[in-house]
């Protein structure tokens, strides 16, 4: 049974070497892997590819579903991912975990194709830390076969008429974050009294819902399974390319304005491997590719000039004008973030 047992345990060292991959430096003096993080379906295979052949470096790509997936596997640690796409918030909680890398901007020379107004945001105010890779807002994607009267407040969500046919998304800080801006409040509140009443909120809500789900409650709305749900900017237009009976608003009462960026994280044993990579994916006809494949949002104004007018003039996909005005965008809220948390758990508990 011993030797077995060593066996075995040889055998789950030598898979872990290889899923990690024990590479080498190519031709071009390159480190040949790379190790990619990214949220699912973001980014046109076929840009993978090319970066592959083109720098002789081979992609292991890996998925998660949300962010918090994402921070507590490097957090963790025993990881060797050199890239990864967090949003707005968790860009702000990781860098002051010190879990991400200063990016070395000499080695970012398409960083020149990214609009100014998304430069130095508030989550990173001098970019030293993340690349903006896509941004859009939140809203409410309904069927209007399914729908008659005019969708223009997050209240429509809450609307009895659609019993058991209201889809929300599964996560914490977007779901919390809607309410709050329906009952009038920021969806950065660290007020317990507000957060407690997006609650019961959502509680109330609960036997209006169909699912709570993250990416199942595209092909749902699609089939027309379901007259509402929450959505995300490029998953709608998205999906109504595919079923022209949806519609998307965004609610009077304000939205969550979103921005997803490329980082590297303390975990990347390559980091200019990685910093090609982003540098790479900031290149117009790169940026363009993802965008029409995602359909969401480009921060990129010279990929945007390589996009069909009819993306680019799309409101609700590409708002004009002062987007801040439109919309909120998440901060970390440190500690804080313990009581969304404990708030989420206790409305799926019900």
């Amino acid at each position: 049974m011993k030797k077995i047992v060593n066996w075995m345990g040889i055998l789950l060292l030598l898979l872990a070497l290889t899923a990690c991959g024990s590479g080498k430096t190519n031709e071009q003096g390159y480190y040949d892997r790379l190790n990619v993080y990214n949220w699912g379906d973001y980014v046109d295979p076929q840009v993978l590819e090319d970066f592959e052949k083109e720098y002789g470096i081979k992609i292991n790509y890996e998925n998660y579903a949300n962010n918090e997936e994402m921070l507590a596997k490097i957090q963790a640690g025993g990881t060797d991912y050199d890239v990864i796409f967090p949003s707005e918030y968790m860009v702000e909680a990781m860098i002051n975990q010190e879990l991400l890398q200063e990016i070395d901007m000499n080695n970012l020379p398409n960083f020149k194709n990214i609009g100014e107004q998304f430069k130095n945001l508030p989550y990173d105010p001098e970019n030293k830390y993340s690349i903006p890779y896509f941004w859009g807002t939140m809203g409410i994607i309904y069927n209007t076969q399914l729908v008659e009267e005019e969708i223009d407040s997050w209240e429509a969500l809450w609307n009895p008429k659609y019993r058991r046919n209201i889809i929300m998304i599964d996560s914490a800080r977007d779901t919390i974050g809607i309410t709050l801006k329906k009952l009038g409040y920021s969806l950065n509140t660290r007020n317990i009294e507000e957060l407690e009443q997006a609650k019961d909120e959502l509680v109330r809500q609960k036997e209006l819902v169909k699912a709570y789900e993250v990416d199942a409650y595209k092909d749902m709305m699609i089939a027309g399974e379901a007259a509402m749900a929450l959505a995300w900017s490029g998953d709608a237009m998205l999906l109504i390319e595919e079923n022209p009976d949806l519609d998307y608003v965004i609610p009077n009462e304000g939205t969550n304005l979103w921005f997803d960026a490329m980082a590297v994280p303390i975990t990347s044993k390559h980091k200019r491997e990685a910093e090609l990579f982003i540098d790479y994916m900031m290149r117009p006809d790169v940026a363009a590719k993802c965008a029409a494949y995602v359909m969401y949002a480009t921060p990129n104004v010279e990929a945007m000039k390589l996009l069909p007018e009819e993306i680019t003039e799309d409101e609700l996909a590409y708002p004009k004008g002062n987007i801040f005005e439109k919309g909120e965008v998440f901060i970390d809220l440190g500690e804080f973030t313990t009581e969304y948390d404990r708030v989420w758990t206790e409305i799926k508990a019900y």
